[in-house]
């Protein structure tokens, strides 16, 4: 949801609301990141509906803006709000209160605390007394892999979690980097590995960002893929950004993820830290990465075989990083919908590896994103 700029009537309201301390820090707050009200209410000390009331004066004014969460509310500094000099100039002076009393700081932690439960639901460890099944969500990434065939050399398979993709991704190319931050889930994987016998499958430990996947993909990878990792990931544009990073010149980047739901036992089921996206908002995080041709589609519901997820909607984001050379300006690019019809769009915005022929085992990395 998003407001104009300061729409008060006369400017002498403007001053009343902006010379309230705390609306101050409010203000500088929502500027620094997108925060819930329960975070925010965190980082001020104060209670969440003592929140709520300073926050709705600044919401109609056009100050803030917000998007609802299932139950949380979202609030970040409208678009446009910088605009004016008042406001830009309260702002700074919300910033001084909140550097001088530690709380911009402390904005980093409230960020990384939103996976902590995410972190523990895949810390659990797990039985590995039979070798695995193929995984039930064969077709649904099948679907998505159908039309990214043409270069095989090297996949980079982020957020790897037990490795049911690799029964996808290790048949087709020659060299499978798996990617996920829990040691837990990896050895899951490695397992995998050792049952199906793949001997070109490279386990690594780590975050998107991390220094040993940007080694061991080089100058990157023909295709990138982040199947249902997304909606575990505390910052998702950040995250589609580094992504994109690992994708070589003229390679592609998938992400198969749910669209926007209501369903709030995910966060207990699965330790779930957003509840879907809309498809135009992963394609805004892909043109905002400066990836182009981005195209979104449906996942047919009937590819989806079982789970707790399987009544969500599916969907997937492809998009090209530009060949070096190539024409087109960051963030700008074709975006394709699933009805095929395309337009233009400019968007918003320690290490050790594994590999499974010697079944070595890989250390935790330091979380980033």
């Amino acid at each position: 949801m998003t407001h104009s700029a300061p729409s008060l009537d006369s400017r002498w309201q403007l001053y009343r609301l902006l010379s309230d301390p705390f609306r101050l820090r409010l203000l500088a707050l929502a500027a620094e990141e997108e925060l819930s009200v329960g975070e925010l209410a965190e980082l001020l000390d104060e209670s969440q509906p003592n929140v709520s009331r300073h926050a709705s004066p600044l919401r109609q004014a056009g100050l803030l803006a917000d998007r609802r969460q299932g139950t949380r509310t979202m609030v970040r500094l409208a678009d446009d709000a910088q605009s004016d000099a008042v406001v830009a100039d309260a702002l700074g002076a919300g910033r001084r209160l909140c550097q001088d009393e530690g709380r911009l700081v402390r904005v980093a932690e409230v960020v990384r605390a939103r996976d902590a439960s995410t972190r523990e639901f895949f810390a659990r460890p797990g039985k590995a007394s039979e070798p695995p099944g193929l995984a039930p969500e064969l077709p649904g990434y099948l679907c998505a892999l159908a039309p990214l065939l043409e270069r095989r050399e090297l996949v980079l398979d982020a957020g790897a979690g037990d490795g049911g993709l690799l029964d996808v991704l290790a048949p087709v190319f020659k060299r499978v980097v798996a990617l996920d931050r829990s040691e837990a889930q990896l050895g899951r994987a490695l397992y995998r590995v050792r049952a199906r016998g793949y001997k070109n499958v490279e386990l690594i430990c780590g975050e998107v960002d991390g220094e040993e996947v940007r080694r061991a993909v080089g100058d990157g990878a023909d295709v990138v893929m982040a199947a249902r990792m997304l909606h575990h990931a505390p910052l998702p544009r950040a995250t589609v950004a580094a992504l994109a990073k690992l994708v070589r010149p003229g390679g592609t980047l998938v992400i198969i993820d749910y669209g926007r739901h209501e369903d709030e036992r995910l966060r207990d089921h699965q330790a779930d830290v957003w509840m879907g996206f809309d498809a135009g908002e992963l394609a805004s995080y892909a043109e905002a990465a400066g990836l182009t041709q981005v195209r979104t589609a449906p996942i047919p519901a009937g590819y989806v075989l079982g789970g707790d997820d399987a009544h969500l909607l599916w969907q997937m984001l492809v998009a090209e990083r530009p060949a070096q050379g190539a024409p087109g300006k960051r963030g700008q690019g074709e975006r394709r919908s699933s009805n095929g019809a395309s337009h233009k769009s400019n968007g918003r915005g320690g290490k050790s590896q594994s590999r499974a022929s010697n079944h070595s085992t890989s250390k935790e990395g330091n979380p980033s994103t």
